[in-house]
C-alpha cells in the first residue's frame, strides 16, 4: 500500500511539474520572442529624436504584443526624400517591412519592390479587405494579384483656389463667382492692380502651378498627374496623347497669359519652395491645389502651414476617382520582409485599431496631444506641431484609416460625412480598376519622362511660348516613344475590358 501510495506522489509531482513546464513556456510564448516589423511611412512634419521616437514606437507595442504578437520600428521619413531612400534602402537590403507608395505603385511592382499578398490578405488582413471592399482593392492588382491595400481616406480630390481672405475681403472679391480655372484670371488680375508687388499666383511645387487640374475627367492610366504618357479622356476608351489634346493647349495658353501679366511667379518652373513656403513669405495671394475636404475645412487646416494668415478656399473643378486616385497611396509588403505575415498583420491594425493609428499619427496623449471634450485633439497649450517632441499629423490622409483618427479641434464632424458622400458620388472612370503594366516598354518610359521633364514645367507655368514650344514637345515625344507606350496601354486595355 505503501509503495501504491509513493508511486501516485511521484505520479502526482511529475505531472505538476509537467504542468509548470507547460505554464512557463505559454508564458514565455507570450512574452516574446516577438516578430518585429519596420514601418517607414512619410512625414511631412518634423523627424522627431531617436528617444522620442522610442517612447512612440513602445506606446504602439504594448498594443501589438498582445494582440499579434509583433513589435514594430517606426521609420519617419521626410516626404520629399521618401521614394528615394524607401529604394535605396531596399536595393542595400536594409530591413523595411512595409511602406507606402506616393503615385508609384505601378513601378514598386514592375521592379518587384512589393510582395503578391493575394493569398495572404484573407489569412491576415481580412478586417482591411472587408472595410476597404474588393472594387478598391482591385486598384491595387495587376494581372489578378494583389499587391497593396489602398489608405481609406477621402480619396476624391476637388481642385480649389486656396487665396488670402483677408485680400479677397479687403478688396471686396466674389470668390464664389468663380467655377473653373479659367475665372480665375480676373481675380488674379484684381489683385495685381490693387498689389503691385505681390504676385498674384505661386507654385504648388517645383514645375507645377496646378492649372492641370483643369482639364476634367482624365484617367492617367496608371501614370501621375505630373508625368501621364497615355490617358483616357472624355470617357472614352480609346487611349489618347494627353499633350496633342486641345485641352491641353488651351491651359498652357491660360498660363502663357498669367506669365506675360505678370499674374504667376516668374521661375514656377524651377522654384524648390513649396506652396506652403511661398503663402507664408506674404508676398503670393492664392495657389490652386486639389483637396479632398470641404472648403472650409480645407483652408482652417492650412492656415497653421501657410503663415497663419486667413484662407479661404473654393472649389474650381469637380472630382475624378480613376485607379490612381485609389492607389496613389497604398501599403504594401516589401519583397525582401523575412517577416511578411507579421507585416500584414501590423499592416491590418492600422486600418482598424484606432490606438494603434492615433499613436503613430499623433505621439503621446499629454506630452503631444490632448484630447477635447467634443472628441476633437489639439496640440497642448502652448504648444504646435512644430514644438511638440512628435508628430505625424499632416501626415493623417496617407496613413491607415483616416476615419478612425481623431479629428483635429476645428474640424467640423459633418465633414466626415461629406468627405464619404464625396467618396460614393464622384465621377468614376470607364477604367477603373485597370492597372498599366509597364514592364514591356521600360526603355520607352525612361525617355519619354525625361522628355516630359525638360518641357512639361515650362508649358504648364507659361514660361515659354506654347505655339513654338508645344509642337517640338510633341516630335520628342514621338521621338522618345510615347507612340509605343500608347500602343501597350491600348493592347492592354483591350484585353483588360474584354476580360471584365
Amino acid at each position: 500500500m505503501k509503495h501504491h501510495r509513493r508511486l501516485f506522489q511521484v505520479l502526482v509531482s511529475a505531472l505538476v511539474c509537467v504542468t509548470l513546464m507547460a505554464g512557463m513556456v505559454s508564458l514565455a510564448a507570450a512574452e516574446g520572442p516577438y516578430d518585429k516589423v519596420v514601418y517607414a511611412y512619410a512625414t511631412f512634419n518634423n523627424i522627431p529624436t531617436e528617444e522620442v521616437l522610442d517612447t512612440v514606437e513602445e506606446a504602439v507595442n504594448q498594443i501589438t504584443r498582445g494582440k499579434i504578437g509583433v513589435e514594430v520600428e517606426l521609420k519617419p521619413i521626410v516626404i520629399w526624400e521618401y521614394s528615394s531612400q524607401v529604394s535605396l534602402a531596399l536595393q542595400g537590403g536594409e530591413k523595411i517591412d512595409v511602406f507606402q507608395s506616393l503615385g508609384d505603385l505601378n513601378t514598386c511592382i514592375s521592379t518587384g519592390m512589393c510582395l503578391d499578398i493575394t493569398d495572404m490578405v484573407p489569412l491576415y488582413a481580412a478586417e482591411s479587405r472587408e472595410l476597404i471592399g474588393d472594387a478598391w482593392l482591385a486598384a491595387c492588382s495587376q494581372k489578378g494579384r494583389l499587391y497593396g491595400i489602398p489608405t481609406y481616406k477621402p480619396i476624391a480630390l476637388t481642385p480649389m483656389l486656396v487665396y488670402r481672405q483677408d485680400i479677397a475681403d479687403e478688396l471686396q472679391l466674389d470668390m464664389s463667382q468663380l467655377t473653373s480655372v479659367f475665372d480665375v484670371t480676373q481675380v488674379l488680375r484684381k489683385v495685381k492692380e490693387a498689389r503691385p508687388d505681390m504676385t498674384p499666383l505661386a507654385a504648388v511645387n517645383t514645375g507645377n502651378i496646378g492649372i492641370g487640374l483643369a482639364i476634367p475627367d482624365v484617367d492617367y492610366l496608371t501614370d501621375d498627374y505630373y508625368s501621364p504618357k497615355g490617358v483616357l479622356m472624355h470617357d472614352e476608351l480609346t487611349v489618347v496623347d494627353y499633350y496633342a489634346s486641345k485641352e491641353f493647349e488651351d491651359i498652357c495658353n491660360l498660363a502663357r497669359t498669367w506669365y506675360n501679366e505678370g499674374l504667376v511667379m516668374k521661375d514656377a518652373a524651377t522654384t524648390s519652395s513649396t506652396a506652403a513656403e511661398l503663402m507664408s513669405s506674404g508676398n503670393y495671394f492664392a495657389y490652386i491645389a486639389s483637396y479632398s475636404y470641404p472648403e472650409a475645412d480645407t483652408a482652417a487646416s492650412l492656415e497653421a502651414q501657410t503663415g497663419g494668415y486667413d484662407l479661404g478656399a473654393k472649389i474650381i473643378g469637380s472630382a475624378f476617382l480613376d485607379t490612381s486616385s485609389i492607389n496613389a497611396l497604398s501599403w504594401m509588403v516589401a519583397s525582401t520582409s523575412n517577416v511578411p505575415e507579421a507585416a500584414l498583420k501590423f499592416l491590418n491594425l492600422t486600418f482598424t485599431d484606432p490606438d494603434v493609428c492615433n499613436t503613430i499619427l499623433y505621439g503621446i496623449e499629454g506630452r503631444d496631444y490632448v484630447k477635447n471634450a467634443d472628441g476633437t485633439v489639439s496640440y497642448p497649450e502652448g504648444q504646435d506641431a512644430a514644438s511638440v517632441p512628435y508628430t505625424a499629423q499632416l501626415s493623417c490622409g496617407t496613413m491607415g484609416n483616416f476615419f478612425i483618427m481623431y479629428p483635429m479641434a476645428g474640424t467640423s464632424l459633418e465633414s466626415l460625412e461629406w468627405e464619404l458622400e464625396q467618396n460614393r458620388t464622384a465621377k468614376t472612370s470607364v477604367a477603373m480598376g485597370f492597372t498599366f503594366d509597364n514592364s514591356s516598354v521600360k526603355t520607352e518610359y525612361t525617355a519619354v519622362t525625361n522628355v516630359i521633364e525638360q518641357y512639361l514645367p515650362g508649358l504648364i507655368c507659361g514660361s515659354v511660348d506654347p505655339a513654338t514650344e508645344i509642337p517640338v514637345f510633341l516630335e520628342r515625344l514621338k521621338e522618345a516613344g510615347l507612340g509605343e507606350i500608347i500602343a501597350s496601354k491600348q493592347a492592354q486595355l483591350n484585353d483588360w475590358t474584354a476580360g471584365k
